[in-house]
């Protein structure tokens, strides 16, 4: 396919290997967050396209609760597999760091202090992360690329299978229930993965590859009925989605910002991270 970016989690540390750091001499920084970068209206743009390396594969954008940490998936000329990198806001500069190679996805709880990468994730310790841990059974054994999680601490996760299956998993009294498929409009089509929940849990944001799309894996969305059901799959128009491979959506903590991920090239190799007015996927409300 398609994912031909999927790889395991081998985070064993979590020491900085290399750094560079974007002062205001050399990038345009105008605030503290968001990288500095002016903010997109209605029509996606590159986010950050001076700091984050044209010409590699750049994916999996996620911002940590307060906006000063920028995380993505970086691969390409030196960076011959997978790589977490992290772009952080400090001594009024944005400084960029390098994990070790084959990165899970990232995701950071909406509280900030767990940063999620699969089925393993680190905690927040002081100024920076634990080593790995894994989320255990009956996680471990399955194949998650991606899982985010709502406020309530509902687990949202896919698998890195053609025929994809979201499923979630609830906190209830300090543990977690057995996982369930979510419904049927939304596990559709193949490769369905990727899934984005809002912290309220209001709607849920994935990418599939379907008939009625523009390409190959599109972007799409689904708000929570008034009996507790998911809504109708809302394919995010053809200014979101394209003929290439369109995935990884999630909205920023403030909600005011959408980012996904375009891959192109004869494999999936190159991508690039946009992001858009949120007031998009707010739109989409009126056609369920």
């Amino acid at each position: 396919m398609k994912h031909s970016y999927i790889s395991s989690v081998l985070l064993v540390s979590a020491i900085v290997v290399s750094s560079h750091s974007y002062s205001k001499n050399n990038a345009p920084v105008r605030e503290n967050i968001y990288l500095g970068q002016k903010p997109p209206g209605l029509t996606p743009k590159i986010f950050a396209p001076n700091l984050i390396k044209k010409g590699f594969r750049a994916a999996a954008a996620a911002f940590s609760p307060d906006l000063k940490e920028f995380y993505f998936r970086r691969r390409g000329g030196e960076y011959k597999k997978n790589t977490l990198v992290f772009i952080q806001y400090k001594d009024e500069q944005w400084v960029e760091s390098v994990l070790p190679p084959r990165a899970g996805q990232p995701f950071i709880s909406t509280d900030g202090q767990v940063l999620h990468l699969g089925k393993t994730y680190r905690e927040r310790v002081g100024s920076g992360w634990s080593e790995v841990k894994s989320l255990g059974a009956p996680f471990d054994d399955m194949p998650i690329m991606r899982l985010t999680a709502s406020s309530k601490g509902t687990f949202y996760f896919d698998e890195a299978t053609e025929i994809g299956n979201i499923r979630y998993s609830r906190l209830v009294d300090g543990k977690r229930t057995l996982p369930q498929s979510v419904s049927k409009e939304i596990n559709t089509g193949k490769w369905t993965a990727h899934p984005f929940i809002a912290s309220d849990e209001s709607y849920i944001i994935w990418d599939s590859e379907r008939q009625e799309g523009y390409g190959d894996n599109d972007l799409y969305v689904s708000f929570k009925q008034s009996d507790g059901t998911w809504g109708a799959a809302i394919n995010l128009g053809d200014k979101i989605n394209s003929k290439h491979q369109d995935s990884y959506g999630s909205v920023t903590p403030d909600g005011k910002y959408f980012f996904f991920h375009r891959s192109y090239g004869s494999r999936g190799e190159k991508a690039d991270i946009y992001w858009v007015d949120a007031k998009v996927i707010e739109s989409l409300r009126l056609q369920q």
